[in-house]
C-alpha cells in the first residue's frame, strides 16, 4: 500500500524546524544531558512526520500501535496477532467467511464510559460508509455485515474468504458516544480523540509536537512512563542535533546520522527490519515517464546496489517491487540486473534518439521530466539525486525538485515523485492500493495512475481467496507484470534506525511498515517501558 507522510508536518520548512527547540522538544520535568534532567517517568522522542488526523475512522493507527486506542487484536514483537480488546483470537467458520470475537470485560474509554460491542460495530460501519474519507477502506471490502451480540460479542460476516481479515482487526476502535455525534470527516474527534489505549492526548500542537499522558484507566495497567512527547522535527539534521543536545531521549535518523552516535556511551542504536520501500512514480499521464520503453530502461538502468551501499550504508536492500526479496511472497526471477547497455538498446529500439546535448527525444518529445521529493527528507533527496544521475547515463533528463506535499500533490498526475510505502502484514495491503487501476487518482493511492488489466485481475483474485497457493500464484503474476511494464521504479527497502538513551533499558522493535516513527520504533510498546529511577 502506498503510504505518505502526513501533510501537516510537511508544511513546516527547515527554518521552522530549527525553531522547534525547547517548545517542541522539551518534556515535563526539564531537559538536557541526554534526558538526565527529565523526570524518570517522562520521555521525549523525535519523529519526522505527524498524521493528518488522530481519528481511526479516517485511517489513524490502522496498522496498530496507536497509543490512544486499541484494536480487537494487536501484534507482539514478532508481529504475531494476539488479543487486545478481544479476549482471544477470533473463532473462524469453516468457510472462512464468519469471524466471531469475544470482548474483554471491564474496559473503559479514557472518559470513563464503558466500551462495548456497539463501539466495534460503529467503527467498522462508519469506515465503510461512502461519506467517510478513509483512503484505506478498500482493505475492508470483504466485510458484508458487522453485528453486536449483546455487549461482549461481535460477529463479522464476509462476502468472500479474505485471508488477511484478522490482520485488519488491529484497527483502533472509536467511541460511538463521542465520534457518532460529530461529522466523521471534520468533527473535533479528529484532533481531540478519546480511546481505550494506554495514553490520552494532552495537546497536539500541529507541526511541533504531540503530548500524551498515561491513562490511569488503561485495562492493561497504567504505564510507568507517565508523560510522553513526540516532537515533530521534519529535518533529519535538526533531529540529530536536538538528540545530541539532550532535548530528545530518542529519535529516528537516517543511517549516516545514526552512525555519528556509535561512540556515545549513554545511547543505543536500534535497527528495525521493514517492508518500507523508496520508489519513483512514473505517471501514465506523462509522455516520457508513461512510455513503456522508458520505464523498462530506467528499471534496469538504475544502480540499486550503489544506493544501498552509499545512501543506506548497508542498512537496507535492493527493491524490485513492493515485496522485499527476503519475503516468502517475493517472486524469484523478478530481480533486475543493473545493465546500462541493455537499457540503452531498449531506448534505441523504441525510437528514443540522443540529441546533440545527449538527451534523447522521440517524435519531438524530449526525454525529460521532473522528479519531486519531500523537503527536508535527506533519504528521499539522496535517492532522487542518485536516480537522476543514473537516468542521465541513459540520455534521460530528470529535474529534481523539492517541496511540501501541498506543492507535490497537485503535480502527481504528470510529475514523478520519490515516494514510499510498504506493509508487513499481508501482500494485499502492499499492492492493492498501489496498483489497482480503479484507485488511480484517489488521493495517494496508485500515484502513478498505473493501468494493467492483468494486474487488476490478479489483485482481485488474490484478495478473494484464502487459499495460499492461489494467492501466491496471483502475486507472482503481479510481480512479473511489473517487470514487463514497471509503472514505478522501486529502488530500496530501507531499515529504520533509532537512537535512544539507555536510561530506558534494552528495548525492542517490530518489523515495521512505511509509516514509521509515530507508533513504531523502540517506543512501539512505550507503555511497558521500565525507566530507571
Amino acid at each position: 500500500m502506498m503510504v505518505r507522510p502526513a501533510r501537516g508536518a510537511t508544511a513546516v520548512a527547515a527554518v521552522a524546524a530549527l525553531s522547534v527547540t525547547a517548545a517542541a522538544c522539551s518534556a515535563p520535568g526539564g531537559s538536557g544531558g541526554g534526558g538526565k534532567g527529565r523526570a524518570a517517568s517522562s520521555a521525549v522522542v523525535g519523529i519526522a512526520y505527524e498524521p493528518d488526523t488522530l481519528s481511526p475512522l479516517l485511517g489513524y493507527g490502522k496498522d496498530g500501535n496507536s497509543k490512544l486506542f486499541d484494536g480487537l487484536l494487536t501484534h507482539d514483537a514478532d508481529m504475531e496477532l494476539k488479543p487486545a480488546l478481544a479476549v482471544a483470537l477470533p473463532e473462524v467458520s469453516a468457510d472462512g467467511r464468519t469471524y466471531t470475537y469475544k470482548l474483554r470485560d471491564g474496559v473503559r474509554f479514557s472518559d470513563g464510559t464503558p466500551f462495548s460491542a456497539k463501539d466495534v460495530v460503529f467503527t467498522y460501519e462508519t469506515i465503510l460508509d461512502k461519506k467517510t474519507n478513509n483512503a484505506s477502506k478498500t482493505e475492508l471490502d470483504a466485510v458484508d455485515t458487522v453485528e453486536a451480540k449483546g455487549d461482549d460479542t461481535v460477529v463479522f460476516r464476509l462476502k468472500y474468504p479474505y485471508a488477511p481479515f484478522a490482520e485488519r482487526t488491529v484497527l483502533p476502535i472509536a467511541p460511538e458516544h463521542i465520534a457518532g455525534e460529530q461529522d466523521v470527516n471534520t468533527g473535533g474527534f479528529t484532533t481531540r480523540p478519546v480511546g481505550t489505549g494506554p495514553y490520552t492526548l494532552v495537546k497536539w500542537s500541529k507541526g511541533e509536537k504531540l503530548t500524551f499522558k498515561a491513562n490511569p484507566r488503561y485495562w492493561g495497567g497504567e504505564p510507568k512512563v507517565k508523560n510522553f512527547t513526540m516532537a515533530v522535527i521534519k529535518d533529519d539534521d535538526v533531529r540529530a542535533t536536538r538528540l545530541r543536545s539532550g532535548d530528545l531521549d530518542g529519535a529516528i535518523l537516517p543511517p549516516d546520522l545514526a552512525a555519528t552516535f556509535k561512540s556515545d556511551g549513554d545511547k543505543q542504536t536500534y535497527a528495525a527490519r521493514t517492508f518500507d520501500y523508496r520508489v519513483v512514480t512514473l505517471p501514465t499521464g506523462n509522455k516520457v515517464a508513461g512510455n513503456t520503453a522508458v520505464r523498462r530502461a530506467l528499471d534496469i538502468g538504475v544502480d540499486r546496489k550503489a544506493m544501498v551501499d552509499s545512501i543506506l550504508h548497508g542498512a537496507g536492500k535492493e527493491a524490485y517491487g513492493p515485496v522485499p526479496t527476503d519475503s516468502p511472497w517475493f517472486t524469484e526471477g523478478t530481480e533486475r540486473t543493473h545493465d546500462l547497455a541493455k537499457a540503452r538498446r531498449i531506448l534505441d529500439d523504441a525510437g528514443w534518439k540522443a540529441g546533440e546535448d545527449g538527451i534523447r527525444a522521440r517524435n519531438g518529445v524530449r526525454a525529460s521530466f521532473p522528479l519531486w521529493y519531500l523537503t527536508g527528507d535527506k533519504l528521499r533527496q539522496d535517492h532522487a539525486l542518485a536516480y537522476a544521475s543514473d537516468a542521465k547515463k541513459l540520455g534521460i533528463q530528470i529535474k529534481v525538485e523539492s517541496g511540501t506535499w501541498e506543492v507535490i500533490e497537485p503535480r502527481m498526475p504528470k510529475d514523478a515523485v520519490l515516494a514510499g510505502g510498504g506493509s508487513p502484514a499481508d501482500p494485499d495491503f502492499d499492492q492493492y492500493t498501489l496498483l489497482k487501476s480503479s484507485l488511480a487518482g484517489d488521493g495517494f493511492n496508485n500515484m502513478a495512475r498505473y493501468d494493467n488489466a492483468r494486474v487488476d485481475e490478479a489483485l482481485d483474485a488474490a484478495r478473494r481467496t484464502d487459499d495460499h497457493d492461489r494467492r501466491k500464484a496471483a502475486y507472482d503474476t503481479v510481480q512479473r507484470e511489473l517487470v514487463k511494464n514497471p509503472g514505478y521504479t522501486f529502488l530500496t527497502h530501507i531499515d529504520h534506525l533509532y537512537v535512544v538513551g539507555d536510561r530506558f533499558g534494552d528495548l525492542t522493535t517490530q518489523v515495521e511498515p512505511h509509516d514509521h516513527g509515530l507508533a513504531s520504533g523502540p517506543w512501539w510498546n512505550v507503555e511497558k517501558w521500565q525507566p530507571a529511577s
